[in-house]
C-alpha cells in the first residue's frame, strides 16, 4: 500500500508540475518544482500535522490567515481589524468595542506586518502582533486562543507601515509612520510641509506576563516617510532601525519628487538610551486622543478606553540616541541578520544591495565620523558604516530574511525572483523565479536570532495564469521553496486571502501544545451568562428585553418566547454549555441586521435584534453540530407595540 501511495504521489507531482510548466511557458526539463518527488515533500497524510504554522497578514481584509506548512492549507481566518460575520466579531455586543477608535467605530482595516513574540531573541509562540495601516493601530493576538485580545490606536501617526516588529525580549512593539503629518494635527497649507510636518516613531511597551500594551514614548522625527523597520538583536540589542524615503520632503508627485536624492536614510534609534531618559522623567506629555481596546477572557467582553495624552521625545533632547545612515536609493525593507551585525537596506531604485555594519556604526559614532546633520540629527559617513555591497543582484529589491546558516534571501519585485546571497562575501549563490512580482518573503524565524530554516515562501502580488481564472482579480499567490540544500527548490503554489504583505512563521510544536480547546464554563464571568438550563430566563427592562439563553446539542433554552413587541431592543445572550473541543453553536434570527453569532464551548456572546414587524419568527443554530442539528430551533413571538402580551418563555412544553 505504501508503495502504491508513493507511486501515485510521484505521478501526481509530475503531472501537476508539467501543467504548471506549460502554463508558465517554461521548458520541459524536470528539475526544481518539476522533480518527481515534489508532491511527497508537501504531502501531509490524513490525520498528520504540518510541521510549521504560518500567519499571513490579510491586507485590506483587515484580518490574519493561518496556514500550515508545507501543505499550504488554510486553517483559519482570525478577525482583527474588520467585522467578521462568520463568528460575529465586531458585530456581537462583546466585540464591538474592539473596533472603536478616536475616529469612531471603524469596521475595516489594512493589516500588513505580523510578528511573533520573542524571548532571548527566539520565537516563543505566545502572541502575534500586527499593524493596521489606514487608521493607525497595533493588535495583539493570543496564540493560545487564536483570537484578538487587544488593539491600541497610535496617535500622531498616519500610515502605520513600519510595524509591528518586536524587540528580542518583546519589551516593545514599534509603530512607525509612513506619512509625516502636522503634530499636533492642525489646519495648515500642504505646501508648507517641509520643516513643519513630523514623523512619529512609537515604542509600545508589552507587559511580560499578560502582554498588555501601553505607549511608552513617541520620538518626533523629521518629516520623512518611515517605511519599514526591524530591531537590533544580539550585539545590536537596544537599537531599532527604520528605512526612510522622501528625504526631499515632497508632498506631490512623489514618484518623481521623492526620488531625487541618491541616498535616503536608515534611522538608527538607541531605544535603551531613550528609555532611560524617559524613566528619569524626560519627554513631554502631549494631549492626544486614542482608543485602547482590551478583550477580557473571563467576562468574554471587550472594553474600550479613550486615552488623552502621550509622552513625546524630541531626539535633540537625547544626544547620542538617534543617527542617520545614508542608504541608496529609496530603501524599502530594513532587515537585521540573526547576529545583529548586518543591517540590510533594500533600495527600490538601487542597482545594488547595501549592507551596513553595526560594529562600524558604533566606531563611526564614537569617532564622530559625521557627514553633516539633518534637523540636528547626525548623519554618519556612508563609507565608514558600509559592510559590503551585493553587486547588481536583481531589479527592485524589497525584503530580506535569513536562514541562520550565513545566507540571506532577498525578493526582487521587478525581475520577479528570490536571490540567495552570502553574508560577509556578498556573492550571489542562487536565484529562483517567482510568479509574479514578489513582495515579502518569510522564513520561519527568519527575522529572529534563531531562524528555523527548511522552508521559505514568497508572497506574490500578481497571480495571472497560476490558477483557474476567477474574473478580473485572483487571490494572490504564495510559493513555497525548500531551502534546506545549497539550491532553492520550488515545491508548491497556494492561493492566499486578501493581499498578504508579510507573514510570521514558526515550528508548530510550541503553539500546538498550548492551544486552548474550550473555555471552562466554571470560569465564565460574563454578567449575562446562563451556566445551566435552570439559569435561563427572559427579563424586560423598559423597552429592552434580555434573553438569558443556553445552547447544547441539540436545543436552545428557552426555545419559545413571547411578549416581545415591535420597537423593543432584544438582547440574545447566548451561552454554549458544551465542554467538548470543537463544538461551537451558532445563533441567527430572521431580520438580524448585524450578523449571526458563533459561540465557542463555554463562551457567552450577545446579539441585538430589533424587530420591525409583528409575527412569529424562527431562530436556529447556524453551525452543524449533531445529527439533530436541523431540529435545533425556536420561535419568538412579536406583538404590536401597544399590545399587552406578557413576557413568557418555555423549553419542552407549550406556553400557557
Amino acid at each position: 500500500m505504501k508503495n502504491l501511495i508513493k507511486s501515485t504521489l510521484t505521478v501526481l507531482g509530475v503531472l501537476v508540475a508539467f501543467t504548471s510548466c506549460n502554463n508558465s511557458g517554461n521548458s520541459g526539463k524536470k528539475s526544481g518544482a518539476l522533480a518527481s518527488n515534489v508532491a511527497e515533500k508537501v504531502y501531509v497524510a490524513p490525520g498528520e500535522y504540518d510541521s510549521h504554522y504560518a500567519f499571513l497578514s490579510g491586507g485590506y481584509s483587515g484580518n490574519v490567515t493561518v496556514y500550515g506548512l508545507p501543505s499550504g492549507r488554510m486553517f483559519k481566518e482570525i478577525p482583527v481589524f474588520s467585522q467578521f460575520p462568520t463568528s460575529g466579531y465586531g458585530y456581537s455586543e462583546e466585540t464591538k468595542p474592539m473596533l472603536n477608535t478616536s475616529h469612531g467605530f471603524i469596521p475595516w482595516g489594512d493589516a500588513h506586518h505580523p510578528d511573533i513574540s520573542q524571548s532571548k531573541g527566539e520565537l516563543d509562540g505566545r502572541w502575534l502582533f500586527i499593524n493596521e495601516n489606514n487608521t493607525p493601530r497595533i493588535a495583539r493576538l493570543s496564540l493560545t486562543t487564536f483570537e484578538t485580545e487587544e488593539i491600541i490606536e497610535v496617535p500622531n501617526s498616519a500610515g502605520n507601515h513600519s510595524s509591528s516588529f518586536v524587540t528580542e525580549n518583546t519589551e516593545y512593539v514599534v509603530a512607525g509612520t509612513r506619512f509625516s503629518v502636522p503634530i499636533p494635527q492642525r489646519d495648515m497649507p500642504i505646501k508648507d510641509y517641509k520643516g513643519n510636518f513630523k514623523g512619529a516613531l512609537s515604542f509600545i511597551s508589552v507587559d511580560p506576563e499578560e502582554g498588555h500594551m501601553d505607549i511608552k514614548f513617541q520620538i518626533l522625527m523629521p518629516g520623512f516617510n518611515y517605511d519599514l523597520s526591524h530591531p537590533g538583536r544580539g550585539k545590536s540589542h537596544g537599537w531599532f532601525f527604520f528605512t526612510t524615503y522622501n528625504t526631499e520632503e515632497a508632498s506631490t508627485l512623489l514618484e518623481v519628487n521623492a526620488s531625487q536624492n541618491d541616498k535616503d536614510f536608515i534611522a538608527a534609534i538607541n531605544w535603551k538610551k531613550i528609555e532611560e531618559y524617559v524613566n528619569n522623567g524626560g519627554g513631554t506629555m502631549m494631549p492626544a486622543n486614542y482608543a485602547h481596546n482590551v478583550y477580557d477572557e473571563e467576562t468574554h467582553t471587550a472594553t474600550s478606553t479613550m486615552k488623552k495624552e502621550v509622552r513625546v521625545v524630541n531626539p535633540a533632547e537625547v544626544p547620542g540616541a538617534v543617527y542617520f545612515i545614508p542608504t541608496p536609493k529609496s530603501p524599502h525593507g530594513c532587515d537585521v541578520d540573526p547576529s545583529g551585525e548586518y543591517i540590510v537596506g533594500n533600495g527600490k531604485l538601487s542597482a545594488n544591495l547595501t549592507v551596513h555594519s553595526f560594529t562600524k556604526m558604533l566606531d563611526a559614532i564614537e569617532n564622530e565620523k559625521f557627514a553633516g546633520e539633518a534637523y540636528g540629527i547626525p548623519i554618519l559617513n556612508f563609507e565608514d558604516v558600509l559592510a559590503g555591497v551585493v553587486e547588481q543582484p536583481g531589479l527592485g529589491p524589497l525584503h530580506t530574511e535569513f536562514d541562520g546558516k550565513g545566507n540571506a534571501y532577498t525578493t526582487f519585485f521587478i525581475s520577479s525572483e528570490v536571490v540567495k546571497w552570502k553574508l560577509g562575501t556578498w556573492e550571489v549563490v542562487d536565484r529562483k523565479p517567482t510568479y509574479y512580482s514578489v513582495g515579502h518573503l518569510t522564513i520561519p524565524g527568519g527575522n529572529s536570532g534563531k531562524p528555523q530554516g527548511k522552508y521559505m515562501f514568497a508572497m506574490n502580488k500578481i497571480t495571472k495564469d497560476r490558477y483557474l481564472p476567477t474574473g478580473p482579480e485572483m487571490e494572490h499567490s504564495a510559493q513555497l521553496y525548500d531551502i534546506s540544500g545549497d539550491k532553492m527548490e520550488l515545491l508548491l503554489d497556494f492561493p492566499t486571502h486578501g493581499e498578504p504583505h508579510y507573514a510570521a512563521a514558526m515550528e508548530a510544536g510550541i503553539i500546538k501544545a498550548q492551544s486552548q480547546k474550550i473555555y471552562k464554563l466554571a470560569d465564565n464571568k460574563h454578567p449575562y451568562a446562563a451556566k445551566s438550563d435552570d439559569d435561563t430566563k427572559v427579563v424586560r427592562e423598559g423597552k429592552e428585553v434580555h434573553i438569558y439563553m443556553t445552547t447544547i446539542r441539540s436545543h436552545f433554552s428557552p426555545d419559545n418566547i413571547e411578549g416581545v413587541k415591535v420597537g423593543d431592543k432584544v438582547y440574545f445572550h447566548v451561552t454554549n454549555l458544551e465542554q467538548d473541543f470543537d463544538v461551537p453553536h451558532g445563533f441567527a434570527v430572521i431580520g438580524q441586521n448585524n450578523s449571526e453569532l458563533l459561540v465557542m464551548p463555554g463562551q457567552t456572546k450577545t446579539s441585538v435584534w430589533e424587530p420591525k414587524q409583528v409575527g412569529v419568527w424562527p431562530f436556529y443554530c447556524t453551525d452543524f453540530c449533531s445529527a439533530l442539528h436541523q431540529e435545533m430551533q425556536g420561535y419568538i413571538r412579536v406583538s404590536a407595540a401597544d399590545s399587552d402580551t406578557p413576557i413568557k418563555w418555555s423549553l419542552g412544553e407549550d406556553i400557557e
